[in-house]
């Protein structure tokens, strides 16, 4: 049995190390499920329904595979803090009774007086500050136009760099009369937006915690 633990120290710590290092890219498919309809050719006619261009239009996404430019323009900033300071204190002192007209004393000192004197303090202090900023560019898909006209869109970026991958991901609602002439609009203006930026590789893996810090990190630690 003794002989077993050189062999499972390292198994344990391989298996710690795999877990920190797993990459997590969220499942995100850019591309939507079903494949774009495309309306058939109408021989003979000269106006020919999803073949048409606009020509006093500015060419901007309105159906579905359509892209679109969608400018990064995200930052955030909150800050909270918190004090609490309370303080309470008891005082009571009960005198000693008196037996023929004198206290009841032993050598001089009274031993049936009693006092009670009790004070506790809390001072507690929070505080928290957090800032986020996210700039660029990214083009994504039109996967589907909705009965109101607006266009959910999709798309995503994968940077391969020589340490790793960064990806930068985007999906929500968008408005066609808030499409720029130049294709493109802010993604302040992206309804139910969902942003994304990570990535996966040694520097992603560097800034994980490993399984057993997260698990001392856990609020199921009782220390």
């Amino acid at each position: 049995m003794r002989g077993n633990w050189k062999w499972f120290l390292p198994a344990f710590a391989w298996l710690v190390s795999a877990c920190a290092s797993a990459p997590d890219d969220g499942g995100f498919d850019a591309w939507p499920q079903d494949e774009y309809a495309v309306a058939p050719a109408t021989n003979g006619a000269i106006y020919q329904s999803g073949r048409d261009v606009a020509l006093f239009e500015n060419a901007v996404a309105r159906n579905v595979g359509d892209l679109v430019v969608i400018r990064l323009a995200e930052q955030t900033q909150a800050s909270k803090s918190a004090t609490t300071s309370t303080k309470k204190s008891t005082s009571a002192e009960l005198p000693g009774p008196t037996i023929a007209g004198r206290p009841v004393t032993v050598n001089g000192t009274e031993v049936l007086q009693m006092g009670v004197d009790h004070e506790t303090k809390f001072n507690g202090a929070g505080s928290s500050a957090q800032s986020n900023r996210l700039s660029g560019e990214i083009s994504a898909t039109v996967v589907r136009r909705l009965g109101n006209g607006n266009l959910v869109i999709r798309g995503q970026k994968w940077l391969t760099l020589n340490q790793g991958s960064e990806y930068v991901r985007v999906e929500g609602v968008i408005r066609p009369i808030d499409i720029q002439p130049d294709n493109s609009i802010p993604s302040w203006k992206v309804a139910n937006a969902r942003i994304g930026y990570g990535g996966r590789g040694a520097l992603a893996s560097a800034n994980k915690p490993g399984l057993l810090a997260r698990f001392f990190n856990s609020p199921l630690m009782p220390f």
